[in-house]
């Protein structure tokens, strides 16, 4: 199995660098079913992966000056100090065993892999349902005043939701930066990755005293996520990417409604 998900890793930036977004809302799961790893350990390693992953994806968006540094900051300081505190404080507070319901034992895997699973529903349908980025332009406010307090309790939950179960949140973040600060699509995907960056290697380093890490798994797993970055881009310009997000929002549809039903019935 473990082959499988090597290549599923560079599935993961192949996504990224097609899309530009979606692939690491299936670290997590990879890890577990196919890399076999624990639920905990891959909110940690899932953290490293998409952080390095966009940190790439953010730097091509910074050469193109698609970044709004002011807006990732007003964003991404809650954001940050929620996800630190969550990784370092919450999720090793969270004991084991949480309750029995009917003779079913909902352990921290269990609930963990729930929310996630809960997540993978709400990007897929952010990914088939979500107007095309010409569209999404066009409605945008171009000149709307940001609301700065809505940003920072949206930065808060965005970081929480990073922390606890390891994915980027950039399906939250985007929506956000366009509504609340009037950002055209392309500043905000690319302000977007500059927050998940920060947000996911921050987190990560909350966890690195928390657990023993396998370095030399890490970084293969993650090299191979970043290749596929290069090679997706290469294949953007021959692929129709909206069509190729739709049609992965109802791949992660599947796998979502697959990880409740294992977690929930199988376990």
């Amino acid at each position: 199995m473990e082959i499988f998900g090597y290549i599923a890793a560079l599935f993961i930036g192949l996504s990224l660098g097609l899309t530009g977004s979606g692939g690491s809302i299936l670290t997590v799961p990879i890890l577990v079913y196919l890399m076999r790893l624990n639920p905990v350990i891959s909110t940690s390693y899932s953290l490293f992966i998409v952080g390095s992953t966009s940190l790439v994806g953010s730097y091509k968006f910074y050469l193109k000056k698609l970044v709004s540094f002011k807006t990732a900051l007003i964003f991404g300081v809650p954001s940050l100090l929620t996800v630190f505190l969550t990784r370092s404080l919450l999720v090793p507070a969270i004991p084991r065993h949480i309750i029995d319901i009917g003779g079913f034992e909902v352990t921290k895997g269990i609930m963990l892999m729930v929310m996630f699973a809960l997540l993978m529903l709400a990007a897929s349908f952010s990914m088939i349902f979500k107007k095309s980025p010409a569209s999404q332009q066009e409605d945008a406010p171009q000149k709307a005043d940001a609301n700065y307090v809505a940003l920072v309790l949206q930065g808060t939950l965005v970081g929480l939701i990073s922390g606890l179960v390891g994915a980027g949140g950039g399906f939250l973040i985007i929506p956000a930066l366009v509504l609340f600060t009037g950002l055209d699509i392309k500043l905000a995907v690319g302000t977007s990755l500059v927050i998940v960056t920060a947000n996911s290697l921050l987190g990560f380093v909350g966890d690195i005293l928390q657990y023993n890490i396998d370095w030399t798994f890490l970084l293969t797993f993650t090299a191979l996520s970043v290749a596929g970055i290069f090679i997706g881009t290469a294949l953007s310009s021959k692929v129709q990417g909206e069509k190729l997000k739709k049609g992965f929002g109802w791949f992660v549809l599947a796998m979502g409604l697959y990880i409740l039903a294992r977690e929930i019935f199988l376990s």
